[in-house]
């Protein structure tokens, strides 16, 4: 596999995204193995970078997405994050989402292990979601005291209704690739031996139908809800804004940095006596 130079990816590390050309599919690799790949700025900067260049290139008519080691993407970094929280405009997490949902190109991702927070987002933009039997998702959002992400809490709802898409954002319900298939969330559940083999069978099988149809064909099922995705994504970010920064979001981070539960009646009260 072929790695990009920390130029071409726009970010400080080299080796935390690898991207490799093979025929006209581009395979993008999430590459912290020891940190089950969880997102940092400067990945969040590079994969927007790496998005927006493969829809300007010729070269490239399908994108192959997956983790390296034994997860998909465990979400954000948390130290990473605690430093560099998203503000309600141009934030690297926002650059990603943007790329994503202006990209016209076929995206197959190949999920297995854990895909959790962004990692379950992120996966709403793809357009087939191949889940290894390991595959565990879940949306989180609620527990660290903020809310969903990448225009998910539009998105989600919208494919599997109000009442189960309750389920995994405000309980923060977690579940496996056989409960994500019977809800419409992943195109298939393979074996882990197979998924990298089924995912690229597909991508291939996309890459040589023809590029232009296949672009208009994936605007037009995603022309009536783009700008409402959009605008769901501009609203997320701006709450999101505001709730990382409050004081259950602080006792939510705390906990979880001393591996504890937390304890939201102490916030309340903190707030109430401020």
């Amino acid at each position: 596999m072929q790695r990009n130079s920390p130029t071409e990816l726009g970010c400080g590390r080299m080796d935390e995204i690898v991207t490799e050309h093979a025929g006209s599919v581009l395979r993008i690799q999430l590459n912290r193995p020891t940190k089950r790949n969880a997102m940092t700025s400067t990945m969040y900067v590079a994969l927007a970078g790496l998005f927006n260049e493969a829809a300007n290139d010729d070269n490239t008519r399908v994108v192959l997405w997956h983790g390296a080691g034994d997860s998909f993407c465990a979400g954000n970094d948390i130290e990473d994050f605690l430093k560099n929280p998203p503000g309600p405009g141009e934030s690297p997490q926002a650059r990603l989402m943007n790329a994503l949902v202006n990209f016209d190109k076929p995206l197959v991702a190949a999920v297995h292990g854990a895909a959790i927070g962004g990692g379950t987002t992120m996966l709403t933009h793809c357009d087939f979601i191949y889940a290894g039997e390991s595959a565990k998702f879940q949306m989180p959002f609620i527990n660290l005291a903020v809310v969903p992400e990448f225009g998910s809490s539009c998105s989600v709802p919208a494919r599997i209704g109000h009442l189960r898409a309750a389920e995994l954002i405000m309980l923060g319900t977690p579940f496996d690739a056989r409960r994500a298939a019977e809800l419409g969330l992943v195109t298939e559940v393979v074996s882990d031996t197979d998924l990298r083999a089924r995912a690229t069978e597909t991508a291939r099988k996309l890459a040589a139908k023809p590029a232009a149809a296949l672009q208009a064909s994936k605007r037009l099922m995603k022309a009536p809800f783009r700008e409402q995705l959009k605008a769901a994504m501009k609203a997320e970010n701006e709450e999101f804004s505001a709730q990382v920064r409050s004081e259950d979001a602080k006792e939510a981070f705390t906990a979880f940095m001393e591996k504890r539960k937390p304890d939201f009646a102490r916030t309340v009260k903190s707030q109430a006596s401020a």
